[in-house]
């Protein structure tokens, strides 16, 4: 991949920057969230082509993907709120417009990458697609008692036109259909998608993977009783990603994993992630047990 110079990325930036702060009233779906925590994911990136149709628009640490069809745009993910001015310009910078998103696919609800959502729903008039259970944390911008780390995430804007998909519907959009792929377990909500775009050298199967991470607020045990069934959950998803078709995988964290590699791309995700949570169980157990 050629990144922008130095220079150019710090035009970049300036120009999200003007586009934030030059606003001439206060808009609450673009207030800033945890801007100091969230300034390590937002070093400015140029819109960059994965193949064929699909581009990433998104940034250093926070990967958010774009979708060519002949009947509109599908984006995925919409990272902080403050990130928003600088999505659109790399929209912008494609030849395409805002308003000409149809769809925004939602991975997780969390503040990263769904702080965004509703300011880029708002100003493209785009449906949001989630599953059940992240509509409902969607709906109130806020996560639930289930989520691992609900103790020490921020609220963040909420949304409210919504698109419910479950495990495996295929959506369709002009000449492109994306597949959700249930992946819970960091959030009860996380949804992958996968698409199969093609270019004259050929097609590829592409996978936005949500984050499979096990972490948690302080506190939280994986290996207490009661959070069997998110346990549960991670080892279901940790098979699922397996035995997706992946050329490449495009991580909801670019440092996860990045963006590009094999038809074992999904199945090294996964085999990574259940190393994380078999080492975070096996330290609990240790604490428990001296």
């Amino acid at each position: 991949m050629k990144w922008l110079s130095r220079a150019a990325l710090g035009a970049l930036a300036t120009v999200a920057s003007s586009a934030a702060a030059g606003q001439d009233t206060d808009d609450p779906l673009l207030r800033p969230i945890a801007p100091d925590h969230a300034a390590r994911w937002l070093e400015p990136r140029p819109p960059t082509r994965i193949h064929g149709n699909s581009w990433l628009v998104g940034f250093g640490g926070l990967n958010v993907a774009l979708i060519r069809t002949d009947a509109g745009l599908i984006l995925i993910d919409g990272a902080v709120p403050q990130a928003v001015p600088a999505i659109e310009a790399n929209i912008r910078q494609l030849g395409f417009r805002i308003e000409d998103v149809a769809l925004i696919l939602s991975t997780e609800p969390h503040y990263d990458h769904a702080g965004g959502i509703a300011a880029l729903a708002r100003d493209s008039g785009a449906t949001v697609v989630a599953s059940a259970a992240a509509a409902e944390v969607l709906r109130r911008g806020r996560s639930g008692p289930d989520d691992p780390q609900a103790a020490h995430l921020p609220d963040f804007p909420a949304v409210e036109r919504l698109r419910i998909v479950a495990d495996g519907e295929t959506l369709r959009l002009g000449d492109t259909e994306v597949t959700a792929r249930a992946t819970p377990g960091h959030t009860a909500g996380s949804m992958s998608w996968s698409w199969r775009p093609c270019d004259p050298e050929g097609c590829v199967d592409i996978v936005f993977a949500s984050s499979l991470n096990p972490v948690s607020a302080d506190g939280y045990r994986f290996s207490d009783p009661r959070n069997r069934p998110v346990v549960a959950a991670f080892r279901r998803t940790f098979e699922a990603m397996r035995a997706l078709p992946c050329d490449i995988i495009i991580p909801a964290h670019p440092w996860i994993a990045p963006p590009g590699g094999d038809d074992q791309a999904c199945r090294a995700y996964a085999d990574a992630h259940e190393r994380r949570l078999d080492a975070r169980l096996a330290e609990e157990q240790a604490g428990s047990n001296p």
